[in-house]
């Protein structure tokens, strides 16, 4: 086995890396560009070098640069994780010319695997079944066509050298078949660098189900199982589950053992996936084989309770197979959901920023106990991949996935249920995510009947995307519990001491509150005000003309409120940044914006700001004349409410154009007390 290895990638996957080398006693070496010198990979490992840019060009992609590091550090081995270098032939090169173990097949099994056409002809002589399809290297346009309108239409054309959904086309009709096959050159052509395509039919309401297979250089393949990864947007992965629902063991069998023939037909050695492409009734096609790594390999491991990184090292250092096939068996089942910051209702447009507040539900960071995962029925629930910590910022530089969260239970319904509490614990504050997405999908009743095919999310899509009725009233009463506290009163009032701000000698004590609703488009509406009340014990809630009595308290936890208002109850969590209050209560995600009247009580149009009493009292002093020039916080007016002075500050810098009331004046909640032309 290795001492010390270079894990040339980054995020979720180089911490997954990291995790196993650690608990076998293996040294292991973080690279990081500009953009992650803090990243949470860097931590994960012994030690970490810096190889370039914050770009994937500048850095991950810069082979010179990871062998360079592997040699100065004195690693063994690279493990590529997926994406960047993992099927790169020539990055298997270099290792290979440096005396650096690759952690992956041969160079001669990526080369054949990377190019769709050449792996269909493998596959074809390896009796893999193929979908109907022209895979050739005659590109000619006039042939290309005539071969569509012999397959049939709906046909698919595809880039050879592509992946990732890049240079897909279907295609309905025959005169549309030229345009379409210029448009998915191009962009293959600019993804890949080759404009090759191939042609298959395009088949109706398919599945997509994939085969993990792991081969050794002693001769032995096996086959670790299928999962269902039909659950796609933008021909990417969403939801993934093992063991694909609803197939057959004669199936399964069928497709275990042509998977494990076309990594035999390439002499294939380590960990890889050979997908397949299913109908409605049966019948299964080889789609292509990525020769890594998938990112959906946890669910593998929490049916299995194999650690298939430890596989992958194992294999490397030219040890055997942990298993044989007979000894390999399925515990469960399990779903991954990959959390993304992404905007779904923009057609899942990537979102970047700050990771303000994170906290996903309680589980595992990968694995283990000390037994590792070698042992089934010793696997936590709940498991949490991620390559990011509260703090972090998601940049527009790499893929935007914030963490991947996985469940496992005895059976598919135990696993839906628990993947259903799990993202609603889920909380982030900052880019926008697609987590109430993914909650709307393993609600949906497709996906909870398994019935599975890859256009799910576009045949549902205005059931996925419809509005859904929120806990409104409950997450306004805890915003309200928040801000009491913050500002600091105290949930009982049992001395009038605890919050001097909020108390006065006769009579009760009334509070008014301004809030913005926050939608998730990031849009800002619905102006309202709350009265908050106490009088004696009893403590009131007003909004829309409803008054109704209303009691809270601190939670057990960090951030956590009970809450009731009338006879709404609710307990939840919020985070407060700033003035905007984030409300995770009853699976849903509210934010409301605090108008803080007595800060900045300006209602500002056309650079007119217009300061408004924040509370019925007496103007004790006005610190300010028509033509002062102040800036923002500068001190105002002075009013005495309650039995106690509040001083009222310009809201931004500007000039005082005129002074509405003089000093013993008194005035109404929300009066304007003067003007100010803002800068």
């Amino acid at each position: 086995m290795f001492n010390k290895i270079l894990i040339a990638n980054r995020g979720e996957i180089a911490c997954r890396v990291a995790a196993t080398c650690k608990r076998l006693g293996i040294a292991s070496v973080a690279v990081y560009s500009d953009a992650d010198a803090n990243a949470k990979h860097v931590s994960a490992c012994d030690e970490a070098v810096h190889i370039g840019g914050s770009t994937a060009a500048e850095s991950y992609l810069r082979v010179e640069r990871i062998i360079e590091a592997a040699r100065a550090t004195g690693a063994q081995a690279v493990h590529p994780g997926y994406g960047f270098l993992s099927e790169n032939e020539d990055f298997a090169h270099a290792c290979e010319a440096a005396g650096i173990v690759f952690i992956g097949p041969p160079v001669e099994a990526i080369a054949a695997m990377g190019s769709k056409a050449a792996a269909k002809a493998l596959m074809h002589a390896a009796a893999v079944p193929l979908v109907p399809g022209y895979h050739g290297d005659d590109q000619n346009t006039e042939l290309l066509h005539h071969e569509a309108d012999a397959i049939g239409y709906p046909v698919l054309l595809k880039a050879s050298a592509g992946g990732g959904g890049k240079g897909m086309r279907v295609v309905e009709r025959s005169e549309d078949f030229p345009a379409a096959l210029a448009s998915c050159k191009r962009e293959a052509a600019s993804s890949f660098g080759n404009d090759r395509v191939l042609i298959e039919k395009y088949l109706t309401r398919p599945r997509h189900v994939e085969v993990q297979v792991f081969a050794d250089r002693h001769g032995g393949a096996v086959y670790l199982f299928d999962r269902d990864c039909s659950v796609q947007r933008r021909h990417q992965k969403v939801l993934e589950e093992a063991p694909a629902p609803g197939l057959s063991a004669e199936i399964k069998r069928e497709m275990g053992e042509a998977a494990v023939a076309a990594a035999r037909a390439v002499n294939y050695v380590g960990a890889g996936t050979v997908e397949f492409i299913m109908t409605a009734t049966g019948e299964f096609y080889f789609m292509e084989m990525n020769t890594r790594l998938q990112v959906e390999h946890p669910v593998t491991e929490m049916i299995t309770g194999q650690d298939l990184v430890e596989w992958q090292l194992r294999v490397a250092a030219d040890e055997p197979l942990p298993l044989t096939q007979e000894q390999l068996k399925i515990d469960g089942h399990a779903i991954e959901a990959r959390i993304y910051a992404e905007h779904p209702a923009r057609g899942f447009l990537p979102s970047t920023g700050t990771l303000k507040h994170l906290r996903m539900p309680e589980g595992v960071e990968f694995v283990i106990d000390a037994a590792g995962l070698g042992e089934p029925g010793r696997k936590a629930p709940v498991r949490i991949d991620s390559g990011v910590r509260e703090g972090d910022t998601i940049t527009p530089f790499y893929d935007p996935m914030i963490a991947k969260l996985i469940v496992h239970g005895a059976t598919r319904e135990e696993a839906l249920a628990r993947m259903s509490r799990a993202l609603h614990a889920c909380e982030v504050v900052g880019p926008h995510t697609n987590v109430e997405f993914l909650q709307r999908i393993v609600a949906s009743e497709p996906f909870a009947t398994g019935d599975l095919d890859t256009g799910l999310i576009e045949r549902h899509h205005d059931a996925l995307f419809a509005p859904v009725k929120q806990p409104f009233k409950e997450a306004l009463a805890l915003a309200c519990a928040a801000l009491l506290t913050r500002e600091g009163g105290t949930a009982h009032g049992a001395s009038p001491w605890d919050a001097l701000s909020h108390w006065r000698l006769n009579g009760g004590y009334t509070q008014t509150l301004g809030w913005l609703t926050i939608h998730n488009s990031g849009e800002k509406d619905s102006v309202f005000m709350v009265t908050f009340a106490r009088d004696g014990g009893t403590q009131t809630l007003e909004h829309d003309g409803v008054r109704e009595q209303f009691t809270w308290s601190n939670g057990s936890g960090l951030h956590e409120y009970r809450a009731t208002i009338g006879d709404a109850r609710a307990t939840g969590r919020v985070f407060v940044d700033g003035d905007t209050f984030h409300v995770f209560c009853l699976g849903h995600a509210l934010a409301f914006e605090w108008q803080n009247l007595l800060a900045h009580a300006a209602d500002a149009e056309g650079g007119e700001g217009r300061l408004t009493a924040p509370m019925p009292g007496k103007v004790i002093a006005v610190l300010v004349e028509p033509g002062t020039v102040v800036e923002k916080g500068t001190p105002l007016i002075v009013m005495e409410a309650m039995k106690m002075e509040h001083t009222i500050g310009a809201p931004a810098a500007g000039t005082v154009t005129e002074v509405l009331y003089a000093v013993g004046d008194q005035v109404a909640d929300g009066a304007q007390l003067l003007v100010l032309d803002v800068q």
